[in-house]
């Protein structure tokens, strides 16, 4: 299990560490190429010690150590705020939501306003911006795992939808993956048709559930 596991993470550090805070693509210097080393060394360290939860394990070496007590609020709050001023005119548009769930999690909510057409798993040109700067502000808190969770609307089989909500969450990842979010802390999935958010009877409520939600979660220690 060891042998798939640490070779992803060195990909996915590779990947996350030629990239300065803004996202922008550089070579590594010296002291980043010992921490990289250091980090991958973490992360096996951490899937030997939790032998029954390596993934869990690995996560936290990956990540430099999971956060406890009062700072997991903290370190939450904090990176509300900041998702709160990069998202301003989102969030006052209504393309965006963003809620605080627990002291541990926040939930972005995007709908098709910006995101998807009917039936499409394409990201719209207008959605990027958003993308980025959402990329923006993870990349500013390594220290969190992101649910990437894909809805539709109710037109449609329940097994096409299925299938485009996974690959409405995909789309997101990837996205996010190449510009420097790292892989690591991405998890997708999809959900179909199930949880709307507002009635399928109309054209506007549709539109709110064609959406992609991130589950911005502290990786515990």
């Amino acid at each position: 299990m060891r042998k798939i596991v640490i070779p992803a993470l060195i990909s996915a550090l590779l990947l996350s560490a030629c990239a300065n805070d803004l996202g922008d693509k550089r070579s590594m210097n010296n002291t980043e190429t010992g921490a990289l080393i250091g980090a991958v060394g973490g992360a096996a360290i951490g899937a030997a010690v939790d032998k029954n939860h390596r993934g869990r394990g690995a996560l936290i070496g990956a990540v430099g150590g999971g956060l406890a007590g009062g700072a997991i609020g903290a370190y939450m709050d904090k990176q509300a705020k900041d998702l709160q001023k990069q998202l301003a005119p989102e969030i006052q548009a209504g393309n965006i939501s963003l809620q605080r769930l627990s002291d541990s999690q926040i939930k972005v909510t995007m709908t098709s306003t910006t995101g998807f057409d009917t039936g499409s798993a394409a990201l719209k040109a207008g959605f990027t911006p958003t993308l980025d700067k959402i990329g923006h502000v993870l990349n500013q808190y390594g220290k969190t795992t992101v649910g990437v969770i894909g809805y539709t609307d109710n037109v449609g089989k329940a097994d096409f939808n299925q299938g485009l909500s996974q690959r409405r969450a995909q789309s997101v990842s990837d996205y996010m993956t190449a510009h420097q979010v790292n892989p690591v802390r991405l998890q997708v999935e999809g959900r179909g048709m199930n949880e709307p958010r507002a009635s399928n009877a109309t054209e506007a409520g549709r539109a709110l559930n064609r959406r992609v939600e991130l589950l911005i979660t502290a990786v515990q220690s």
